[in-house]
């Protein structure tokens, strides 16, 4: 949303009923070193809170907790802002994957709140290529991450999306 032309609207980001809990989630506070000109939670620093959450939710399915193991490539990062999030802030966010999956990559889908209200502050999305790194390809997901990745998983029409 391009908030410097004139007579941009925000799209509401408030929920009046409360937000079904996903199965991942994590608080991140807002320091002074990721705000913007405007005195807001500045876009870029939403990317690395959605690496957190995603490593949170994947290396758990691997065999191996070491981040080096994680065999995806993001193919897409995208990142909707929704409301402006001040200094000192505490934000709460979620990781789910999305329906359907594919056969080779899957989407995770992230909301990020106000810590405590259902306002989201902001929704994001990659999608996640499983990938042998030792042949260079894509593969398909594993049949046990599979199961997982389906219980998990979330309508995006139901998650703005």
């Amino acid at each position: 949303m391009d908030r410097a032309r004139p007579g941009a609207v925000m799209p509401s980001p408030a929920s009046s009923t409360p937000l079904r809990p996903w199965p991942v989630h994590r608080r991140f506070y807002v320091p002074y070193h990721d705000l913007d000109v405007l005195n807001h939670l500045n876009h870029a620093a939403y990317l690395p809170y959605m690496e957190t959450l995603r490593c949170d939710y994947y290396l758990p399915l691997l065999p191996s907790p070491d981040p080096t193991q994680i065999d995806i490539i993001i193919a897409e990062a995208t990142c909707r802002y929704l409301a402006p999030v001040a200094y000192g802030s505490e934000l709460l966010g979620e990781v789910a994957p999305a329906r359907p999956l594919g056969r080779t990559s899957f989407t995770l889908l992230y909301r990020f709140t106000l810590a405590g209200t259902s306002t989201v502050t902001s929704r994001g999305r990659t999608i996640n290529v499983v990938y042998d790194y030792a042949k260079g390809t894509k593969k398909e997901i594993p049949p046990e991450r599979r199961a997982v990745l389906e219980r998990d998983a979330v309508d995006p029409a139901d998650e703005g999306w």
